[in-house]
């Protein structure tokens, strides 16, 4: 077995960014940035009202002063004159701040009476103006490469006059499930069978992380049928579930190394010291690399968080570190562990003092989704791990902001 943090960094060293693509601005929402988005243009193009009030001279805007009015200023359609000694113009928000005014008196302390306006509470100089360039300046760089959108980025990019962005491409990741005993969710099942969760699950997941799943038909387990279905798409990454283990039904490394697809199959590393999930293949099917998942579904789905969200951020050109953690402390005794990394799927509550609570699930087994559908975070015990007690700090994955 090799060490997790180990694996984590041999699978990733060979993962590498997608390349580039255009896509509409109405389609970058979730899409990473290949190139940054520049400003095309200044915002707010030039001095414009904050509020709806008068444009004026603060030193003629005093309490008590009468202006006579001299035109209008609403958005779209700017004052082409100027404002003069006792003169003011009416102002809408976003409305351009005629020349010769440097403030705008809100319409709140004046009283308009045909074209005369009187002032009852004075403004001060560059009072409620938003000054050109306010926002960003043409040229500036706006959102980096490398970023994944946002809607308030859209909108940013779409303020800076950006139709199209430059992304990169979705990963095509191909989903193959294996074994005699699985059908997908509807289908009969066949005698002793189960339905298949795993490549539904995998495939909502590689979607939340940016990617495309493409979820192939089950391969029974045989050594052909696999090898077949393996090299049958080209894939940025493909992904199996179930056979990575020694069982004699276990056949995914056999097929693999039985495909006929160009330079064959060159197998990296098997088996990871880590819980749930010590089966996993890591290796390349030609120039597609191939991650083997063990067929549990717990397993399948936690081995996902630690290696397939990080394989899938460095694709997008994103920083490919490994799953955030938060501290907490232990909502009960958690004994020594061994040489394996832990994931307790585990509740999440608010502590009285701040902070959480992390209590793990009484039963932990791999194949159990009802645990993990309700599980908060997983909480990391590291391999060897001392004894804690009840209150102890730990360090958890919190799974809802996976997308898990």
């Amino acid at each position: 077995m090799i060490a997790l943090d180990e694996a984590r960094l041999r699978i990733l060293s060979a993962i590498h960014p997608t390349g580039p693509e255009t896509v509409p601005l109405a389609a970058g929402w979730n899409r990473v940035l290949a190139r940054p988005v520049v400003a095309r243009l200044t915002q707010p193009p030039a001095d414009v009202s904050a509020m709806d009030g008068y444009a004026v001279r603060s030193a003629d805007a005093v309490a008590g002063a009468t202006l006579g009015m001299i035109g209008a200023a609403p958005a779209g359609r700017p004052f082409a004159g100027e404002v003069g000694a006792g003169q003011a113009v009416r102002i809408f928000t976003g409305g351009f701040v005629p020349a010769g005014a440097d403030a705008i008196l809100i319409q709140e302390n004046a009283k308009a009476e045909g074209a005369s306006l009187t002032v009852t509470e004075g403004v001060a100089r560059g009072r409620w103006i938003r000054r050109r360039g306010l926002d960003f300046a043409e040229g500036q760089e706006l959102l980096p490469a490398g970023r994944r959108l946002t809607a308030r980025d859209i909108g940013l990019a779409a303020a800076s006059n950006h139709p199209w962005l430059t992304v990169h491409r979705r990963p095509r990741i191909g989903i193959l499930a294996t074994g005699d005993e699985i059908a997908l969710p509807g289908e009969p099942l066949p005698p002793g069978g189960i339905v298949s969760s795993n490549a539904h699950a995998l495939a909502a997941l590689i979607a939340s992380a940016g990617g495309e799943g493409c979820i192939l038909p089950i391969a029974p387990d045989d050594a052909a049928s696999i090898a077949a279905l393996a090299g049958s798409g080209g894939y940025d990454l493909l992904v199996t579930t179930g056979g990575a283990s020694v069982g004699e039904h276990d056949l995914v490394q056999k097929a693999l190394g039985q495909s006929t697809t160009p330079g064959g199959f060159a197998l990296d590393f098997w088996k990871i010291a880590m819980r749930p999930g010590k089966p996993l293949i890591w290796g390349k099917l030609g120039a597609m690399p191939v991650l083997g998942l063990p067929g549990n579904p717990v397993s399948a789905l936690v081995c996902a968080v630690v290696f397939l969200l990080p394989a899938l951020a460095r694709m997008q050109g994103q920083p490919e570190d490994a799953p955030p953690t938060i501290r907490a402390i232990a909502g009960t005794d958690l004994p020594e562990n061994d040489q394996r990394a832990d994931h307790l799927r585990a509740t999440l509550t608010p502590a009285t003092e701040g902070g959480w609570i992390a209590t793990p699930a009484s039963r932990q087994d791999s194949s159990m989704l009802a645990v993990l559908a309700s599980a908060d975070g997983l909480i990391l015990r590291a391999p060897f791990a001392p004894a804690l007690a009840k209150g102890g700090a730990v360090q958890v994955i919190p799974l809802a902001s996976l997308g898990v």
